[in-house]
């Protein structure tokens, strides 16, 4: 990840209700959930959630895919991996000081 990518990422995640919302999709995991089962549980309007899963989804930390009628979202672990991965690059002098799960999806 360079350093536009980063800002760009953490520019998307900087506003209370985008991060709850990736929140609630990292902890749902790789199934996803429906954009209308997301604004249901988050109390968001529809047209505000959509403004919001835009600007994740170009920031390229949710992937979106359609099932008939309905678009599902769920978060892209990858992206979310490279960030952290830029975050903690040179963390403690290059010593070992996280330890990383393995098992998420």
């Amino acid at each position: 990840m360079n350093h536009v990518d980063a800002v760009i990422a953490l520019s998307a995640l900087a506003q209370e209700t985008r991060l709850a919302l990736f929140r609630l999709l990292v902890e749902t995991g790789p199934a996803g959930r429906a954009a209308g089962e997301i604004g249901a549980r988050l109390g968001i309007p529809a047209n505000t959630l959509s403004f919001h899963l835009k600007t994740l989804t170009q920031a390229g930390l949710l992937e979106a895919r359609q099932e008939g009628r309905f678009i599902y979202y769920a978060a892209h672990y990858p992206a979310m991996d490279n960030l952290i991965a830029f975050l903690t690059e040179n963390c403690c002098q290059g010593e070992p000081c996280l330890t990383r799960k393995t098992t998420c999806p």
